[in-house]
């Protein structure tokens, strides 16, 4: 297996790769009148940065030196991997140094980073084995470079009644393992679990954790999957929502039937995303939008265009929530 890297120059000689894509300074939500019409008013911008989650492209197995490149050619300016992705890539010879050099070289940044640690667990003994795992997930990611990781309720998916009191200390006890890397946990929202499924859970377990790094991960599929109302997200401070996983979902099948494998291009779909978007750049700081999908169909494309066509999808929907 190789572990050379490109770097972003020598795509663009040689692949013709898209120009960045941070969106900062988009004009939007000009003055409409009231006692000041006819005077311009200062237009208020969204500030969002465009990043891939390598799931949507996971179906192809590439490695992820390979997922890497394809984000960079692609156009994106950060990326979401999969520990799993990055523990295969050291199995095989690399290592996290060159990892990030990698990155780094594709001009790239590494946002978040999507792992699977049961640190929620009632069981003290799998609990602490959870914690453990997630400390070297963490430990791995700040040699890479990487900013903050998923904590999704693995484990507290099918059994319900978990007092969300003692969650906000599990979380504040994941936090504090991470503030020694300086990785933050990122509290996921999962549609399906019985637990941390509505965004009110989420912010109830963020709010008591007590922590200053406290945040959540949110979700347009897991957000209408829980039955929670996107009219929430006005809610959140802009220390909340750090990055935000964007996708769709069709009306066909319902809500109560809906899976991950449903989740489509933003666009494609019923979600309200300019409702969404508008909300997100009120709460105000920078957010980073990454798209994610599990889609069969795009597993079976060339992950190149797949990761193209996302892109411009999300800016699609940025000008249209931002005309």
């Amino acid at each position: 297996m190789t572990h050379h890297c490109l770097s972003r120059r020598q795509l663009l000689i040689t692949a013709g790769a898209a120009a960045g894509a941070a969106v900062t300074g988009v004009p939007s939500f000009a003055g409409a009148g009231g006692k000041n019409a006819g005077i311009a008013e200062p237009k208020r911008t969204a500030s969002f940065r465009y990043c891939f989650n390598t799931g949507t492209i996971r179906g192809q197995k590439l490695g992820v030196v390979k997922e890497v490149e394809i984000v960079a050619r692609a156009g994106y300016d950060s990326v979401e991997l999969w520990i799993d992705g990055i523990n295969n890539y050291i199995k095989s010879g690399g290592t996290p140094k060159e990892l990030r050099n990698c990155i780094a070289d594709f001009g790239l940044t590494l946002e978040n980073a999507i792992g699977f640690a049961p640190w929620i667990v009632d069981d003290d003994n799998e609990r602490a084995k959870g914690l453990e795992q997630a400390k070297r997930d963490m430990d791995m990611l700040a040699h890479i470079g990487g900013k903050r990781i998923a904590a999704p309720p693995v484990g507290a998916t099918e059994k319900e009644g978990l007092d969300l009191g003692r969650i906000a200390e599990r979380y504040r006890a994941l936090l504090e393992l991470g503030s020694k890397t300086g990785i933050v946990p990122q509290l996921e929202i999962w549609g399906a679990s019985k637990n941390i499924s509505r965004l009110s859970q989420a912010a109830f377990v963020v709010i008591e954790s007590g922590h200053p790094k406290a945040c959540l991960l949110a979700d347009v599929y897991h957000i209408y999957k829980g039955g929670s109302d996107f009219n929430g997200l006005k809610m959140l401070s802009a220390e909340a929502i750090q990055v935000f996983h964007l996708n769709d979902y069709p009306a066909e099948p319902p809500r109560e039937k809906i899976n991950d494998r449903d989740r489509i291009y933003p666009g494609d779909g019923i979600a309200p995303l300019t409702q969404i978007l508008r909300d997100l750049n009120a709460t105000g700081g920078q957010k980073v939008l990454s798209l994610e999908l599990f889609n069969q169909n795009y597993y079976k494309q060339d992950p190149l265009e797949v990761a193209k066509t996302g892109l411009a999808k999300m800016k699609a929907a940025i000008e249209k929530a931002v005309a």
